[in-house]
C-alpha cells in the first residue's frame, strides 16, 4: 500500500479551561490538555491506573469558537485529528520539540444536563471537513442496562 497516515482518535477530559490565542491576520486557535486514563488489574491483583496527557491545538474557524464557549475544565470530549511536532526554540537558544494533537473534529460528551448535575446520555458532535458551519450528530449509543460485567472485573490491560 502506498502513502502514509496520520490519525488520532481520543477520548479525554480537559485539564484545564481551553485557551484562546488571537492573531493579527484575523485567525485564532484553542489549546487546552486532554487526559486519557487506561486502567487495569496487575498480577499481583492491585488496580493499577496509567494517565497520558496530549497537548490539543484546535485552528479549525467555526471550531475554535464551539470549543472556547462550551468547553470547560474536566468536561469529556471524543477529538480526530493529526499528531504534529513543532520544533522551537527556549530563551537560552536551545531547540525544543512540542508535539501536539491537532483536532479536526470534536464530540462534547459532557452535556448541559450533566453540568447541571443531571445525567444525559447525549453527546453533541462538530467537525470542520470544508471549513463551513459546525453542525450537531445524532446522540450516542448507550451499553445495554444488563451488562453482568463491568470493565472494573477485567483484568485484561487492554
Amino acid at each position: 500500500m502506498a502513502g502514509t497516515l496520520n490519525k488520532v482518535m481520543l477520548i479525554g477530559n480537559l485539564g484545564k479551561d481551553p485557551e484562546i490565542m488571537h492573531f493579527e491576520n484575523g485567525g485564532s486557535l484553542v489549546k487546552f490538555p486532554l487526559a486519557t486514563s487506561e486502567t487495569y488489574t496487575n498480577r499481583e491483583g492491585q488496580r493499577v491506573t496509567n494517565t497520558e496527557w496530549h497537548n490539543v491545538v484546535i485552528n479549525a474557524k467555526g471550531l475554535v469558537d464551539v470549543a472556547h464557549k462550551y468547553l470547560k475544565r474536566g468536561h469529556k470530549v471524543y477529538l480526530e485529528g493529526r499528531i504534529k511536532t513543532r520544533k522551537w526554540q527556549d530563551q537560552t537558544g536551545a531547540d525544543r520539540y512540542t508535539t501536539e494533537i491537532q483536532a479536526n473534529q470534536m464530540t462534547m460528551l459532557t452535556s448541559r444536563a450533566e453540568n447541571d448535575g443531571i445525567s444525559s446520555e447525549q453527546g453533541t458532535a462538530y467537525s470542520q471537513p470544508n471549513y463551513g458551519n459546525a453542525a450537531p450528530s445524532a446522540p450516542q449509543p448507550t451499553a445495554p442496562a444488563d451488562a453482568s460485567h463491568s470493565q472494573d472485573e477485567d483484568d485484561l490491560p487492554f
